[in-house]
């Protein structure tokens, strides 16, 4: 190969340069991306206002005003202002503002304490038996003396079959020593017989007689077992838990463990009777009394307040916690007071 055949196949230096206009370009758009995201990702005073949003900052700020000025208006007895969703604020009050239970006029003092039933009754049976049928379920509405469990009665029913029996033999059995007594006064008037013989068949009545009225109580007694496998409910009110299903074991008292039958059929206790049960630091025992008006409102429901009453005071304290139980009766109680629930009880004065 000559030197003109490699002067032919030699680039020429001003063709290996790479135009200048295209890498400018490249980094001018990077410069102008960067400078966009700085601009949106660091806050500025004024966001705001160019956005017509508000920042958290801000959000938090008005809502920590309004709050300020709704105890503020509470104490004054003026109206209260609510934060918007959207975080502007309005000064309209609500339908139902929402009162701190602790802002009652006059109150002596401000406890809390739990929702309870007066009487949480849980029926058991009065024997050994296996549940046969069960009528009700949780949260259901029960009538003083309404049916709610059936036992099994079949084997009292076998032992009245056979009670029956024995008393008709010795229904018998008694006649028959009324018959003999007769035949003995005829023969002991007429001197065939001696009065020993009178006297053995008087005797022999009343040991007949006897032994019907045994049999007869013995059957009373198996009635009234199968009486009892039909269990009613001793109040009005709600079912609160059902303890038991069909074809389950219960029994009176508990034999050890986790594994035994069921001592409890059902759990009732009614609505219309609730209490709320307090333990009252010993510091604030002056301020309370038996019989003292209080006004109750549930901390689940603030708005709604009931009338109360002091009922019952604990007559021994505990130690450990240095408090005293004391049960508050609430009046009227609704919907909005469930058992088991927190309250919050103020004490007002009065003698």
């Amino acid at each position: 190969m000559n030197n003109e055949q490699l002067n032919r196949l030699r680039i020429a230096s001003e063709r290996k340069r790479r135009p200048r206009g295209a890498v400018w370009l490249i980094f001018g758009g990077v410069a102008v991306l960067t400078a966009v995201i700085f601009w949106f990702a660091v806050p500025r005073a004024g966001d705001s206002v160019r956005t017509g949003l508000v920042s958290n900052k801000e959000a938090a700020k008005a809502r920590a005003d309004a709050e300020l000025r709704d105890r503020a208006a509470v104490l004054s007895g003026g109206g209260t202002s609510a934060v918007r969703p959207s975080g502007s604020v309005s000064s309209n009050a609500p339908a139902n503002p929402v009162v701190p239970a602790g802002a009652v006029d006059g109150s002596l003092l401000t406890v809390s304490g739990y929702i309870v039933n007066r009487e949480r009754i849980e029926i058991s049976p009065r024997f050994m038996g296996l549940v046969k049928w069960i009528g009700v379920k949780k949260g259901d509405a029960v009538t003083n003396g309404q049916v709610v469990v059936l036992l099994d009665t079949s084997e009292y029913e076998a032992r009245l079959n056979e009670i029956n029996g024995q008393i008709a033999v010795a229904e018998v059995a008694a006649e028959k020593a009324r018959l003999d007594f007769r035949r003995a006064e005829e023969l002991v008037r007429e001197r065939v017989e001696m009065g020993k013989v009178l006297d053995d068949a008087r005797l022999q009545v009343r040991s007949a007689e006897a032994q019907l009225q045994q049999l007869k109580g013995s059957r009373q007694l198996i009635e009234t077992w199968i009486d009892w496998c039909t269990i009613r409910s001793p109040i009005r009110g709600v079912v609160l838990e059902k303890l038991v299903d069909p074809g389950e074991l219960v029994s009176p008292q508990t034999f050890g463990g986790t594994r035994g039958p069921s001592t409890s059929l059902i759990a009732v206790a009614d609505p219309q009777d609730l209490q709320i049960e307090i333990d009252l630091n010993e510091s604030d025992l002056p301020k309370v009394f038996l019989g003292q008006k209080c006004v109750v409102s549930p901390e689940a429901f603030p708005e709604h307040r009931y009338d109360g009453v002091v009922a019952e005071m604990a007559p021994e304290a505990s130690r450990q916690k240095g408090t005293l139980q004391l049960k508050v009766q609430v009046r009227n109680p609704d919907r909005f007071l469930t058992p088991e629930l927190s309250a919050k009880v103020d004490f007002l004065p009065g003698k």
